[in-house]
């Protein structure tokens, strides 16, 4: 036998539904703005821990390459030397490195010709300078392992247009792949922003010499007009065959 449905029941669920969809909604929608307040803040945080030129104290006075303080390979009774300028974020930079370096140290350095150089011309954005402030941690530790983190860094290189060198990807990525260094020390390096004086006289005394993007070279104190490979090794052979 078939039972009557109350009429009153049916009404009541008809005037409930929309009120459940309604708080259904909501919820859906403050779940929403959280997660999106939350992210936006974590983006926001992270952006706050990004050093900035204008942070730096002292008086920076720009007198010569300052060779004593650059990350460098080679023998120091080389007749020739070479300083590249580079920023992490930059990809040419990324991309002469993995082409040409090896070979650069084995016909260059090893043999004696060339004393090479890095210098910092962080100026792609303000996760550049965090790069380029790690670099200077590293290289303060050790020499060997700044070249490394050259090496390394660039094979985990981030978009160029995007904020990717952040405290925390920075300090997450020595940790896995920098090892042999004081990581306690490093670590309050980066987040106290510890060489970041170092970062900006590096790029007022390259700025000061005419460099303007990356990656430029110098050879003997003059600054290459390009970047090319084959410029790099004529300018080298002629400051080879000069200072005979």
């Amino acid at each position: 036998m078939n039972k009557k449905t109350n009429p009153n029941t049916s009404a009541n669920t008809r005037r409930l539904l929309p009120m459940l969809l309604g708080v259904v909604v909501i919820l859906l929608i403050g779940a929403l703005v959280f997660v999106t307040t939350k992210g936006k803040a974590s983006e926001t945080g992270e952006l706050d821990q990004l050093p900035n030129y204008t942070d730096v104290k002292g008086t920076i006075v720009v007198d010569g390459l300052k060779y004593e303080k650059q990350p460098h390979l080679g023998s120091e009774d080389a007749k020739v030397k070479v300083i590249e300028f580079a920023d992490f974020k930059c990809p040419a930079c990324k991309k002469w490195t993995a082409a040409y370096l090896d070979t650069f140290i084995k016909d260059y350095v090893d043999t004696g010709k060339v004393q090479f150089y890095f210098m910092n011309f962080a100026f792609l954005d303000r996760d550049s300078y965090l790069a380029a402030s790690a670099g200077e941690a590293i290289y303060h530790q050790s020499n060997e392992k700044f070249w490394e983190y050259v090496h390394k860094l660039y094979e985990n290189q981030g978009d160029e247009g995007k904020i990717w060198a952040t405290q925390k990807f920075i300090l997450g990525f020595v940790k896995d792949n920098i090892k042999g260094i004081d990581y306690n020390k490093f670590e309050q390096d980066l987040k106290n922003h510890t060489y970041m004086y170092d970062v900006k006289e590096d790029f007022k005394i390259a700025g000061s010499y005419g460099v303007n993007g990356t990656p430029k070279f110098m050879v003997n104190g003059k600054l290459l007009p390009d970047s090319s490979y084959e410029g790099l090794t004529a300018a080298i052979e002629a400051a080879t065959s000069d200072s005979k």
